[in-house]
């Protein structure tokens, strides 16, 4: 990990004015104290103040002051708009230095050392899908409203010549390398502007912080070309919706504790308990991993995305693919979060369902290897097929009866969590949309 001096060093050397200290809140948004690099000291010794208080979910205003110390690891210096600057992911700490029970940061962390001390790291490569679209401008002026105008007409893995946002996806590469990502596919996806960015796995932390610098990177650059890079799960109807299919896995030291060269089909008796620890908690915990309204008009049959609680090895409808690659390669892709969730509580909420099946020995039900969409309900029942949550207010319902997830995210978030989600789903069920009067004004 780099020292106080060769951080000094390098803001030196490259010439950095500001340093950018980032966290999110419990709702996945990104938030940033931004500080003069003359200031550098003081973060360095977990000195630098922000105001709890005004972030949703965090702290009430009597008890405001939170301190940000930096996870210097995580430093780096890039250019992303126009000149050098900072970044730096950071841990929430009260000023009398305990750690803020709020920070999801500081959730997944404590999964992880639950893991290592059954002996594991867990491990997480993801799949992050998303649309770019046009900004509305006057004058030259951004007004900041993306309207729904394709930028393209491609399809699934169609090449970048036929795509008109190929400079700004060649731009994002360019800016994810700089800042270390190791990109390992970049693709249209299925839908008119949708597209996918894959980089490499690495353990789960890494992974989260990861992601909430990817999105930070991919809008900052898609902005300037004057497009609005969005990370919702439903924007458009009638087209496939975006997902963040989630590969997991758990090591032990090198190897892969998914892989069994004894056991039928590779697959050892920790990956079919961590599999079956996620069927028993999945409807419980898709109120983090699909926290939205939107989230759950993504999650329909016909647009790719499943609907139905089912695993198999060797198609892509179930819930969860458990990929042909074995050895190290071992894994499971659970395929229904989607980008909107905050990285560092789903993967929490999904690991620690995994666990569960490790400890108490939980075994999935039989897979299935046909299409889901296609089967009727007796066939359903004979291999134990359920539905995920219809919206989010029946995931919000079925969140509040497992304590795992309670346990998981600890009363502060867990608390502020439903009720965001809560007042979220009010204000939908009451708003009166453009489909209900055209669909019942002049009938009615």
């Amino acid at each position: 990990m780099l020292q106080t001096q060769d951080i000094i060093s390098i803001l030196n050397e490259k010439k950095v004015k500001s340093i950018r200290m980032m966290f999110t809140d419990i709702l996945g948004v990104p938030k940033s104290v931004q500080i003069p690099v003359s200031q550098v000291k003081k973060m360095l010794n977990g000195e630098i103040l922000f105001d709890g208080s005004s972030i949703k979910g965090f702290v009430r205003i009597e008890e405001s002051d939170m301190k940000l110390v930096p996870d210097l690891s995580t430093f780096i210096v890039a250019d992303l708009k126009g000149y050098n600057e900072a970044f730096v992911i950071c841990d929430v700490y009260y000023p009398n230095g305990n750690r803020f029970e709020g920070d999801p940061r500081y959730r997944l962390q404590l999964i992880m050392e639950k893991c290592n001390k059954m002996g594991y790291i867990p491990m997480v490569g993801v799949e992050a899908e998303f649309f770019l679209f046009p900004i509305e401008t006057y004058d030259n002026e951004y007004l900041y409203k993306p309207y729904i105008s394709y930028t393209d007409k491609g399809g699934y893995f169609d090449m970048l010549s036929l795509d008109a946002a190929e400079e700004v996806k060649r731009d994002i590469l360019t800016k994810l390398e700089e800042f270390g990502f190791e990109v390992e596919a970049l693709h249209h996806e299925v839908a008119p502007s949708q597209h996918e960015i894959d980089f490499k796995y690495s353990d789960a932390l890494k992974t989260a912080d990861r992601l909430l610098l990817f999105k930070i990177i991919v809008k900052t650059i898609a902005l300037k070309h004057n497009l609005h890079a969005t990370f919702m799960p439903k924007p458009v109807r009638g087209i496939n919706g975006s997902g963040m299919h989630m590969h997991q896995s758990l090591f032990k030291g090198e190897v892969n504790a998914f892989y069994d060269k004894d056991a039928p089909n590779g697959l050892s008796e920790v990956l079919l308990n961590y599999l079956g620890g996620i069927f028993k908690h999945v409807k419980s915990f898709s109120a983090i991993t699909n926290p939205l309204v939107n989230s759950y008009k993504r999650l329909v049959p016909g647009y790719e995305a499943p609907v139905y609680i089912s695993w198999g090895e060797h198609n892509r409808s179930p819930l969860i693919r458990v990929p042909a690659k074995r050895g190290n390669s071992t894994r499971i892709e659970l395929r229904s979060p989607d980008p909107s969730c905050n990285p560092y509580l789903a993967f929490s909420v999904i690991i620690n369902s995994g666990l569960d099946g490790i400890i108490n020995k939980i075994n999935p039900p039989k897979p299935f290897e046909g299409n889901v969409y296609e089967l009727d309900e007796d066939t359903k029942q004979k291999y134990g097929i359920d539905n995920l949550p219809a919206n989010l207010y029946q995931a919000l319902e079925y969140m509040k009866q497992d304590p795992l997830i309670k346990e998981t995210l600890g009363e502060h978030i867990y608390y502020n969590f439903l009720e965001a989600k809560e007042q979220e789903w009010k204000d939908y069920s009451t708003y009166v949309t453009e489909w209900e009067l055209e669909k019942y004004l002049y009938i009615y």
